[in-house]
């Protein structure tokens, strides 16, 4: 499964690790993160998230 990076602050959501913290369960995708789910440093939207590269 592919990393997502925050373009604001850099914080990279690895779904091995998944966000237990904001009961997002590992294992879970970006694609399976809800919407209504923020970034745990800076707060902002999966919008503005992107692939790692």
């Amino acid at each position: 499964m592919e990393k997502y990076i925050c373009t604001v602050c850099g914080y990279v959501y690895d779904p091995t690790e998944g966000d237990p913290d904001n009961d997002v369960e590992a294992g879970t995708s970006f694609a399976e993160v809800p919407e209504e789910w923020v970034c745990p440093l800076c707060g902002v939207g999966k919008d503005l998230f992107e692939v790692e590269e």
